[in-house]
């Protein structure tokens, strides 16, 4: 596992990148082969510490988020979201964490240049699946919607979660 620490107005120091590298193979080892990438990312704001932990594996993108007051809390509470989230989708995501169903890559960019003030622009790549993947994909970074490119289809779609609990998909029609 490749894994990638940075620090935003903080310094984490050489004994959390060694305990993180070691908490993240004890743990997500056995989980993803070859080829995963962790990033963790930790901000500090007064006496708290926020850190991000994303781990990448060919199609699937884990995301937690922790504040606490010791960096190393919110790690371990992190990898345990990470833990949970495979377990909770385990017959889902089981047969996709050691070998990859997609082998292309997609890329798409997002660039909106309007009178909107635009805070962030994110590009990612567009990777076909069904939309029960993109659900799952969805459910698993903790977001309300999920953009992809519908693998039945080729056009790209998105999925979102509505108000009620239930999911809502979003097709292009043609003119």
């Amino acid at each position: 596992m490749n894994v990638i620490i940075s620090a935003k107005k903080m310094n984490l120091g050489e004994n959390f990148n060694e305990y993180a590298n070691k908490k993240l193979s004890g743990k997500l080892d056995r989980f993803f082969g070859e080829g995963t990438e962790a990033k963790i990312t930790a901000s500090a704001f007064r006496d708290v510490v926020t850190l991000e932990l994303t781990v990448k594996h060919d199609n699937l993108i884990f995301r937690a988020e922790q504040s606490a007051a010791e960096k190393t809390d919110a790690l371990d509470a992190c990898i345990d979201r990470i833990v949970r989230q495979i377990r909770k989708n385990k017959t889902k995501v089981e047969k996709r964490l050691h070998s990859s169903a997609f082998n292309e890559s997609y890329a798409d960019v997002i660039e909106e240049q309007t009178e909107f003030n635009i805070i962030k622009k994110k590009q990612f790549v567009l990777r076909p699946m069904t939309v029960d993947e993109a659900v799952l994909q969805m459910n698993m970074l903790g977001h309300t919607f999920f953009m992809f490119k519908n693998g039945g289809t080729g056009e790209t779609n998105v999925v979102y979660k509505r108000d009620d609990g239930n999911y809502s998909l979003l097709e292009p029609v043609k003119d």
